[in-house]
């Protein structure tokens, strides 16, 4: 099995180190599967637009929903992020089969049991590499949801291709 999760300190790194990790791999030649997210700062607002990206060229999909200026709620929207979840998750059947599967975040969702976990469970019984962003509230949850078998990533692009690219090779002679 290969999975490997990074943390990032400050808001918004994560998406973005992901999202170059993606870029890079894709240059590379690798074929991928999974979501990532960029955000967008709102005019009027502290909050952000969140919208995922489908990997490899699929749709931008906005998982963040409105909920007005004096709401504390989370604004994930599930049934955008659901939608998401369901392509990435028929992406992972296509011919040629992907190799890498990132996901941006292992969130409350996927803490939850939802989201993008079963797609994760998927893509490693499948002999996937799996790279995700894990916030510090979910990281716990993430451990045991991995059973400890995680690697926790160096959050640096470079490390991150270095690692990907070896686990790509061991995982070609093991299948």
């Amino acid at each position: 099995m290969h999975l490997s999760y990074v943390m990032t300190q400050e808001r918004g790194a994560t998406d973005k180190l992901l999202s170059a990790l993606a870029e890079r791999l894709e240059a590379d030649g690798l074929r991928l599967a999974g979501i990532v997210q960029t955000n967008t700062e709102c005019y009027d607002s502290e909050l952000c637009d969140m919208d995922v990206r489908v990997l490899p060229a699929g749709e931008t999909i906005r998982i963040s929903q409105s909920l007005g200026p004096e709401s504390r709620g989370c604004r994930l929207n599930p049934e955008a992020l659901e939608r998401a979840v369901g392509q990435v998750s028929a992406g992972l059947a296509e011919d040629p089969a992907p190799q890498v599967l990132l996901v941006n975040k292992f969130g409350k969702h996927e803490a939850d049991g939802r989201g993008m976990r079963p797609v994760i469970g998927e893509a490693l019984a499948r002999g996937l590499v799996v790279v995700s962003g894990v916030n510090r509230m979910n990281v716990e949850a993430f451990k045991a949801f991995s059973e400890g078998l995680a690697q926790e990533a160096e959050p640096d692009v470079e490390a991150l291709a270095k690692w990907v690219h070896s686990a790509v090779a061991e995982a070609a002679e093991a299948g």
